[in-house]
């Protein structure tokens, strides 16, 4: 018998308080109904409140783990969130050219929640050279889109489809530009392609719960994309899963910073099972 589970994986960092990193990918891959994986890039001392140190794991013992799942599982897709530093970057990049076909989202982190940046200039470089060509998509939110491009913030959404199409030159096959960063009432995402870009907007949520949220979301568009959407509908579903998993943070109670969001939002007081 065949098994229509789909098989994603997370090459990303690891958080103890369970918010974002390779922690929130499980979780959002579990609540989307997909069989998630875990190859750890680097272990991180970090809570709500912030970033207080980062342990990298050898560069080569990445790919490694990589590749031993690829040897023996069927990967449907891959997200790859925080790389620490350009070895990483450039190791895992080399790794998943391997693999003809790869559906990869590249979630650029590259300053954490609480201010304190992620990945050095040779890292940023090596990201932009060894990832984003392999790129399915890559979703940045406004500061990686400028970090990325060494510009200014966009301040407009002139701006983000100026610099949502320079990204497309940079190789990926679609860019999506998280608009989280720009004031008003709504929070408006733009999805750029080579031919055509779509605009995803939700009413802006008052809260501070808000940890880990890039990572929910690039991990949501990676389980959609697995189970064959587009990539205009793997986002799409995405945006609505990451706005509920926010909207329902006020559920839980972890941490006194950016507390997490609501992963499994539909599982309470029911015995449902999260899917579509």
């Amino acid at each position: 018998m065949s098994n229509n589970v789909k098989n994603v994986l997370s090459i990303a960092g690891s958080d103890p308080s369970g918010g974002a990193g390779i922690q929130a990918d499980l979780k959002t891959f579990a609540a989307n109904g997909v069989y998630g994986m875990a190859a750890i890039t680097a272990l991180t001392v970090q809570n709500t409140v912030g970033v207080e140190g980062i342990h990298l794991v050898p560069a080569n013992f990445v790919s490694s783990q990589i590749e031993a799942i690829f040897s023996d599982i069927a990967v449907s897709s891959v997200k790859v969130g925080m790389v620490a530093n350009a070895e990483i970057a450039e190791e895992v990049g080399t790794t998943l050219a391997k693999y003809r076909n790869l559906i990869l989202v590249v979630d650029p982190v590259m300053v954490a929640k609480g201010g304190s940046p992620l990945l050095d200039k040779r890292a940023i470089q090596a990201v932009k050279d060894n990832l984003l060509p392999l790129a399915t998509i890559v979703t940045p939110n406004l500061p990686e889109a400028a970090i990325l491009l060494g510009s200014s913030i966009a301040k407009s959404e002139e701006d983000m489809i100026y610099q949502g199409k320079a990204l497309l030159n940079l190789g990926s096959k679609s860019i999506l530009m998280k608009g989280g960063h720009s004031e008003g009432i709504t929070s408006n995402d733009l999805l750029v392609t080579e031919n055509n870009y779509v605009w995803f907007n939700e009413k802006r949520i008052n809260t501070k719960n808000t940890h880990g949220t890039g990572c929910t979301l690039s991990s949501s568009i990676a389980s959609f994309l697995a189970k064959d959407y587009s990539v205009e509908e793997a986002v799409s579903k995405a945006k609505k899963f990451v706005t509920n998993a926010i909207r329902n943070s006020k559920n839980l109670s972890v941490g006194k910073g950016h507390g997490p969001t609501n992963h499994f939002y539909a599982l309470e007081g029911s015995n449902k099972i999260i899917g579509e």
